[in-house]
């Protein structure tokens, strides 16, 4: 077929042989071009007219395009579809090239080398991560092209590496053939995710080619040289990554200047599930930012920061000395808050240097970027003389680490004019007086006709003919012409260029010298003035490694400056961290939804958990009274108190959990044909499984899709189970609606019952929103669905029906089977809150001696069969040692 084609379409049969699985972007004048099925696909994805186009066959070549200069905006479009597209440009001027012009691929954008900065969310990592999957252990390295981040780690099971990849969220992966045949739902990855998967050749997973790629970009000997002498897998993974963005990138990548290595145990563990239920970076169902954790403590002033802290909100720490470390960091920055304000003002005029240097690398900064840049460079000796002002120590080494970068900020300012044009090649670029070859070129652009006249004026008085005059043509360009009555006149150094009948036409070397200058000014100007930005550009190229330090250390002020600020406007105090696990909260709110209440209405409440008495703590109460809020609410606070933010709280002492689990909701996937039930299964599975005792986990309703007798069975053997701490003993809150559950305080003695206050106005009910000891003695589902406006006819039958069923109540059953007496049952009596200051009410509140002696004293011991004596001594015995 190729014999049959056009020249011009053999070269791109030609190269598009050597991208088949690109959408090859061919460059044709001032449009880029696709053909045959490339135009096809891109038609429909881009929404542009499909035309044809002669091409040597007997039909036309499908063919469609779009213009140069709105390349980014359609290449987005493509990428975002999931489809790679390989640019390929002429390489040569077709006005100077005889014949085909020379093209080549000059890049291969994929979504995770998406270098366009209006596309990506500049508080966001755009992250490709690699996946080498082997039977015993998985390699896992990720690189964020826009900033130079580049990390490794490992892993040895699936369910680990689906925590990570819901951390990270990396828009692509490349991964080995097994990977993709591994127990990973690609369905999951790809369509919930949004991730593009691609499973490359084998050939980038070999040992000796990723060393030596690893080896030959960071200069070392060995791979030694990088500390991963513990991550061979993950080293792997890394070595196929960097050859993967070779390829792709086809530049040195030179902002690429660190490998780390990192230990997941370093980090407190949140599988997807609790990401998402906890709300920490988007919303469950908007999947927005505003509602969630990190659109309270997120009040950074750079795209730095921003990243940063989404980070440390997506990985908490377990370590206390480095949760201490940033404490103290904002502890100090509250202390001075005329300083932090300033500070974070001088922050806000801070350009997103790390992916600004991602330009410089790639060669597609812009010389407005370079003035933003400086502006930036402006603002570092600002900010480090405030933060000199500081003692603590994580203060003091973010100062150290700030280079003011001077001499780069003069070397810009000195260069690039202060309003410069986008394109690099139309001039107007460099300021006057920083090169003599430029300012030479621009005169002569400007001034060509005054330099004319005055040479004219010269030659006159020089060579005493009057009448000299300097004249233009296109075919001979400048030259001096003299009539034939003085051309006795003309000196040696004047040559012949034409003759006419009256007269003759001259040049000398001043001339021709001028005549260059001025008819070549303007493309000299623009070459000269191209190649001085693009000496600075390669200057700063050399600097990578201080600004990226500098970059990173301006990203940690913003992050702690930011917490700082929260805290203070939010009235958070600072948390007591220890490693004893107990954790013990005053006047604890919910950050999130005390903002989205007017009037400072949000009612605090208290929290203590420990690994001894107060293990798990049984919540009852009708829906929508603030269970679900309460337990949220602990979890992040224990959360942001690991981040290293303040909390908020009127005090609290955090222990350290390792891992937060949470099993609050859910609804049918109907997807992948999961009901409610087998996802809460699911999940319940995965917490008791993966649970520690130092874990914290929050259980909404566990056991409630199903069969009452079912659900509450679950939900009885998942709390006997967690409380058995030869098995599990987590702190744990439970919410539930099985009020049977409230049993088990006299069964356990590490298990507690607290409830919501409600307060009962005749049929309707009030939320007291405040959490007090005690199980409730119903659940308010009628009361509750009156406030939701069912209609009066439901309501009183839903009444009748009740009555009914309370008749033969579940729990006389339930008894039987776990032996709890009928008397324990029968003394069960309910909490007149309406006669209780809420405010003095403490959740902590225990038996004392004369509760035991007055409920003695009430026991109908004639009446009572052994088994039942023997239930009641011990729970009697348990609520004494609860005290002790």
């Amino acid at each position: 077929m190729e014999q049959q084609l056009t020249p011009m379409m053999q070269q791109y049969m030609e190269t598009k042989k050597q991208y088949p699985d690109c959408i090859l972007f061919y460059r044709l004048g001032d449009f880029y071009e696709m053909f045959f099925e490339d135009a096809l696909t891109a038609s429909k994805v881009l929404e542009i007219t499909l035309t044809g186009k002669n091409c040597g066959l007997e039909e036309k070549a499908p063919m469609c395009g779009v213009p140069h200069h709105a390349l980014d905006a359609y290449l987005n479009k493509m990428v975002s579809s999931g489809y790679k597209v390989a640019i390929c440009e002429q390489m040569e001027d077709p006005a100077t090239t005889k014949g085909i012009v020379r093209r080549e691929v000059i890049r291969i954008v994929t979504p995770g080398t998406n270098l366009n900065m209006q596309a990506l969310e500049e508080g966001k990592n755009n992250y490709i991560m690699s996946i080498v999957y082997f039977p015993d252990k998985i390699g896992v390295s990720f690189a964020d092209v826009t900033t130079g981040e580049y990390r490794l780690t490992e892993m040895t099971d699936t369910k680990r590496l689906m925590d990570e990849i819901a951390k990270l969220l990396p828009v692509e992966i490349i991964c080995n053939d097994a990977f993709m045949v591994s127990d990973i739902d690609m369905d999951t990855l790809k369509n919930r995710l949004g991730i593009t998967v691609y499973n490359i050749d084998s050939w980038y997973f070999e040992e000796a080619s990723c060393h030596k790629t690893l080896q030959e970009h960071f200069h070392i000997s060995s791979v030694k040289g990088l500390g991963l002498d513990d991550f061979a897998t993950g080293t792997i993974a890394a070595g196929a990554l960097l050859q993967y963005l070779y390829e792709t990138q086809k530049i040195s990548l030179s902002h690429i200047t660190h490998l780390d290595p990192y230990i997941n145990s370093k980090y407190m563990l949140l599988d997807s599930s609790t990401r998402r239920n906890l709300e920490l970076c988007e919303t469950m169902r908007e999947k927005q930012k505003r509602g969630t954790l990190l659109w309270i403590l997120d009040k950074t002033k750079t795209a730095m920061g921003a990243r940063m802290l989404r980070n440390y909100i997506e990985q908490p720490l377990i370590g206390l000395d480095e949760i201490i470390l940033r404490q103290d960091a904002v502890s100090e920055l509250c202390k001075a808050p005329m300083e932090r304000d300033e500070i974070r003002e001088y922050l806000g005029a801070v350009y997103d240097l790390e992916r600004l240097l991602a330009k410089i690398s790639y060669k597609s900064v812009n010389p407005r970027d370079m003035i933003a840049f400086r502006n930036s460079l402006k603002m570092l000796p600002f900010i480090r003389l405030l933060l000199g002002k500081f003692e603590d120590t994580l203060l003091h080494t973010i100062y150290e680490e700030i280079d003011a970068l001077e001499d780069i900020c003069q070397k810009i300012e000195a260069a690039i004019v202060e309003e410069p044009p986008i394109s690099t090649r139309d001039g107007g670029i460099i300021k006057e007086g920083y090169d003599a070859d430029i300012d030479r070129l621009r005169s002569a652009k400007t001034k060509g006709k005054t330099w004319l006249a005055e040479m004219e004026a010269t030659e006159r008085e020089r060579t005493g003919i009057k009448n000299l005059r300097i004249k233009y043509n296109k075919v001979f360009g400048y030259y001096l012409e003299v009539t034939n009555s003085y051309k006795n006149l003309v000196p040696e150094d004047y040559t012949r260029k034409q003759t006419l009948a009256n007269a003759e036409r001259y040049t000398t070397p001043r001339l021709k010298e001028l005549e260059d200058m001025i008819l070549n000014a303007e493309d000299k100007l623009y070459t000269l003035e191209y190649d001085a930005f693009a000496a600075l550009r390669d200057e700063i190229d050399q600097n990578l490694d201080r600004v990226q330090k500098t970059a990173r250390a301006v990203a940690q002020l913003d992050v702690y400056a930011s917490l700082s600020f929260v805290a203070e406007r939010n009235h958070y105090v600072c948390p007591q961290v220890n490693t004893k696990g107990i954790i013990n909260i005053k006047g604890g709110r919910h950050p999130v939804v005390e903002k989205m209440i007017e009037n400072d209405m949000f009612i605090d409440n208290d929290t203590f958990l420990d690994n001894k008495k107060n293990c798990i703590s049984i919540i009852t109460g009708p829906n929508m009274a603030g269970k679900s809020t309460y337990m949220r609410q602990v979890a992040l606070i224990v959360l942001m108190a690991q981040v290293g933010s303040f909390v908020p709280a009127k005090s609290a002492e955090i222990g350290i959990v390792d891992r937060i689990f949470t099993r609050v909701g859910a609804s049918d996937d109907l997807a992948s044909g999961q009901s409610t039930f087998m996802i809460e299964m699911n999940e319940v599975a995965n917490i008791l499984r993966n649970a520690t005792a130092d874990s914290l986990l929050i259980l909404d309703e566990i056991g409630r899709g199903t069969s009452t007798f079912d659900g509450l069975s679950i939900a009885w053997a998942v709390i006997e189970h967690i409380s058995n701490k030869k098995l599990l003993g987590a702190k744990t809150l439970f919410a539930t609606h099985y009020h049977e559950l409230t049993e088990l305080e006299g069964r356990m003695n590490n298990v507690n019952n607290y409830c919501i206050a409600v307060k009962e106005k005749g049929d309707d009910i009030v939320f007291l929103r405040k959490i007090v000891r005690g199980g409730a003695d119903k659940s308010y589902g009628i009361q509750v669905a009156k406030l939701a406006g069912v209609p009066d006819m439901v309501i009183d039958r839903a009444k009748e029906i009740v009555g009914q069923l309370s008749d033969n109540d579940i729990i006389e059953k339930i008894q039987t089977i776990v032996g709890v007496g009928e008397q324990r049952s029968e003394r069960k009596t309910p909490i007149h809150y309406e006669d209780v200051d809420l405010e003095q009410m403490s959740l902590f509140d225990t038996v004392t001696d004369q509760d035991i002696i007055e409920e003695l004293k009430g026991l109908d011991i004639s009446n009572m069969t052994p088994l039942d004596a023997m239930n009641t001594l011990y729970g009697l015995q348990n609520k004494l040692k609860n005290r002790w």
